[in-house]
């Protein structure tokens, strides 16, 4: 990349966190019609949420599709929930899967989340829980909160995973202290059921994953997490 180009992607981010979104639409939109990947993901990002722009779905996954084509994965995993959701498009399960997993495949959080929703209902591709867990747990390593809960609540109670209290202790209470309340009440049934040495155990490895976060505001939210 070159410096220029750093320069206006370093520009248009600080305008964007000062709320200057024209002028982070003008400064992206220069870099995105030279073909700067990021540049086109944000852009996408803007008119997904009517940043500075009307909401315009359309071209959101036009933009986004740009990037994609490219390897990006954020902007993978949004054209895949996208297709999905029939966002500016015709549904489209197919094209949802195959973006899905380029995203999933790339390590992007969402893309694996929105995945393993998935394949935990059997929408577009076999029910496969093991999968699923596969999947969340990617996430989970991650810090992605949702799928902190729902790995937890898979460990809980045998889903795709061996039943664990100590596993479900842990990514539950990681997914509780950032609010997700599925989580909290999930973690307050196996903690019932949890012996002192388990409780130590979980609490050590609590203490080694507590820091771990992940956040990413370009995305599209597919799914909430799936209710247990």
């Amino acid at each position: 990349m070159e410096n220029n180009e750093v320069d206006g992607m370093d520009l248009a981010r600080q305008a964007y966190n000062q709320g200057e979104y024209k002028k982070a639409h003008e400064l992206w939109q220069s870099q995105a019609e030279i073909g700067n990947a990021e540049a086109q993901a944000w852009l996408g990002s803007l008119y997904a949420n009517g940043d500075g722009v009307d909401v315009d779905d359309t071209t959101a996954l036009s933009w986004y599709e740009k990037a994609a084509v490219q390897g990006y994965p954020m902007a993978q995993a949004n054209v895949g929930a996208m297709y999905f959701m029939s966002q500016g498009t015709e549904k489209d399960t197919n094209k949802a899967i195959k973006w899905l997993t380029a995203a999933a495949d790339n390590g992007d959080v969402n893309g694996l989340f929105n995945l393993a929703v998935l394949y935990t209902k059997g929408e577009g591709v076999d029910k496969n829980a093991e999968r699923a867990a596969e999947l969340y747990r990617k996430a989970a390593e991650q810090g992605h909160y949702p799928s902190q809960s729902r790995l937890g609540y898979m460990h809980a109670h045998g889903q795709g995973v061996k039943k664990d209290r100590v596993q479900a202790y842990l990514w539950l209470t990681l997914a509780a202290q950032h609010g997700i309340g599925t989580a909290l009440n999930e973690l307050e049934s196996v903690v019932k059921c949890m012996s002192a040495e388990e409780k130590s155990m979980g609490e050590a490895l609590f203490a080694q994953w507590r820091n771990k976060t992940g956040t990413d505001n370009m995305q599209v939210a597919m799914y909430p997490a799936p209710s247990n």
